[in-house]
């Protein structure tokens, strides 16, 4: 007999169906509560306790520290794949054997390019327009430029065309924006260029000079964007999802995810770190100062980039990147005083009692803003980074939506308003 969860109400006994994943999570089915209950509903403020959807994308298991794509740990994908691997990997369920995934990178390939008449809307921005908010426009107006994609129940290669064209699309129009904001001359693909390199390419070169790849750099870019790929249901993420339950296409549902990335408390976390380096050097740059602040709880300072919402002990993606922040910096020299703080910084972090006893280790993003800040990516674009990097655990999230028929999201509310009252015209009178 299957597992089931009692609760009372009014004197009368209900029981719910315990739900079981793979992975032995355990979950309390409450989606007939309100018809069975005569009105009942549970609250949940900012749902960190409510599943909203069965989902065999990612697992991620906080307290252990343990995030898999497909069930592939993310420190094999990591080490071992390709950014493009991954995405095939979450979108379509299983890693791509060789001439699938060949069929798939050329694909990507060949739809790099943006339509011509799309300049003219970078050409619109003013220099000082953030970088984020020209993305979400941007990936909403290709719904225009593609018609056929504002149905999402086409055939399934109709779906992959516009999938294809979103991951091939994303990193030119992110590039385009940062030379919008520099005043500088676009610059177009280049085929010859993996997907990583062909970014880089577009960001820093120039009309009359090239960019010199250096594979250092080129594999840490690599492995974060890895890293961000997908993160369960975290807030962009269920907005991409609750976007797509109307079934609007799949470039709305993406900006509307961009959109939710670019506040602060979400996507904006290592330009965070970043600001408080910049803080702390403007103060004279006594790392022991603000330490000793960040331990006061009656101060208001805290240390952006240490422990976690969802990570409780560590974070995974946070334990690989470190190694990659370290070759970046041992190849590049970089001379910086931001990096010499945030290195100080990360020493306390390790050593220091309480910050151990705490679990609050340097994170993700701690170590992505340093990379970021390390190889010339300015502050403004590190959340453009993430939502580069994001874009398959998105898109492999609407398209399971899509394919499970799921529901259109409707939360309900516990109303605190006014009772019935009756209209007096001018109550001041």
């Amino acid at each position: 007999m299957s597992e089931t969860a009692k609760i009372e109400l009014d004197g009368k006994s209900y029981e719910l169906p315990v739900i079981e994943g793979t992975e032995k999570e355990k979950g309390i089915d409450i989606s007939k509560l309100r018809g069975g209950t005569g009105g009942y509903i549970t609250l949940d403020p900012g749902f960190k306790n409510t599943g909203s959807t069965k989902s065999a994308i990612t697992y991620l298991d906080g307290e252990n520290g343990i995030l898999r794509y497909r069930g592939y740990p993310i420190e094999q994908l990591a080490e071992k794949a390709s950014f493009l691997e991954v995405a095939y990997l979450l979108i379509y369920g299983e890693l791509p054997s060789s001439q699938e995934f060949e069929t798939f990178t050329t694909s990507i390939t060949n739809h790099t390019l943006v339509h011509e008449d799309m300049k003219q809307f970078f050409e619109a921005y003013p220099a000082q327009a953030h970088p984020m908010g020209i993305l979400a426009s941007m990936v909403c107006s290709l719904s225009t430029f593609y018609p056929e994609s504002l149905d999402p129940d086409r055939g399934p290669e109709a779906k992959d065309l516009t999938i294809h064209r979103l991951i091939a699309k994303l990193p030119t129009l992110a590039a385009w924006s940062y030379k919008n904001a520099l005043r500088h001359p676009i610059m177009y693909p280049n085929n010859k260029y993996d997907y990583t390199q062909n970014f880089l390419h577009m960001m820093y070169a120039m009309p009359t000079s090239d960019y010199e790849m250096d594979p250092v750099i080129v594999s840490a870019l690599n492995t974060l964007l890895i890293l961000h790929a997908d993160h369960e249901q975290n807030c962009s993420t269920s907005t991409v999802r609750i976007v797509g339950s109307s079934h609007a296409n799949l470039y709305s549902s993406i900006s509307a995810g961009i959109n939710a990335l670019w506040g602060p408390l979400h996507g904006g976390a290592n330009q965070a770190v970043i600001e408080m380096l910049e803080k702390i050097a403007n103060d004279g740059g006594d790392v022991d100062k603000w330490v000793v602040k960040a331990k006061d709880k009656s101060d208001s300072f805290r240390l952006m980039g240490f422990g976690h919402r969802v990570y409780k002990n560590f974070d995974p993606r946070a334990t690989i990147i470190k190694k990659a922040c370290d070759d970046v910096l041992d190849k590049l020299g970089v001379d910086d005083p931001l990096l010499d703080i945030a290195k100080k910084l990360e020493k306390v972090a390790l050593e220091d009692e309480y910050f151990k006893e705490r679990n609050l280790y340097p994170n993700v993003d701690f170590y992505s803003g340093i990379i970021y800040k390390a190889i010339g990516i300015p502050t403004e674009m590190f959340t453009v980074m993430f939502a580069i990097g994001r874009l398959p655990g998105w898109i492999a999230q609407w398209k399971e939506m899509i394919e499970n028929g799921e529901p259109i999201g409707r939360p309900r509310q516990i109303y605190t308003g006014e009772n019935e009252r009756d209209y007096v015209q001018f109550q001041d009178r």
